[in-house]
């Protein structure tokens, strides 16, 4: 079963970034090595700070919206809920397996800005 994932990433400044993937680790991975044009690149959010997951796509998506629509004040108790010292939540993860590196570079050329 696949698994999908609704994440915020945050920055020094504490600027919030909301996100889904079916992959978590290597989402993370193109975020911080700026795979990815556009917000999460340019003020350079790639510390994990809030996450949940699902095994419905439609609840993941539906989850990331409801999120998105909240005020800040609301993403921040969320995040403060699970995560009160706002600890980068995948700093102890091991690092990704070759493939999914590879796998994160090879499409690179494949992200529209």
């Amino acid at each position: 079963m696949t698994e999908y994932f609704v994440y915020i990433l945050s920055n020094k400044s504490r600027m919030l970034y909301v996100g889904v993937t079916n992959s978590l680790e290597r989402r993370l991975f193109e975020h911080r090595m700026k795979l990815v044009p556009g917000f999460t690149e340019r003020y350079g959010l790639t510390k994990l700070v809030y996450y949940e997951s699902t095994g419905d796509v439609n609840s993941a998506i539906a989850r990331e919206k409801q999120i998105k629509g909240w005020v800040r004040r609301k993403k921040v108790a969320l995040i403060h809920s699970l995560n009160p010292e706002w600890k980068d939540l995948s700093s102890e993860w091991t690092p990704p397996d070759p493939d999914t590196l590879r796998s994160a570079q090879g499409d690179k050329g494949k992200c529209s800005g």
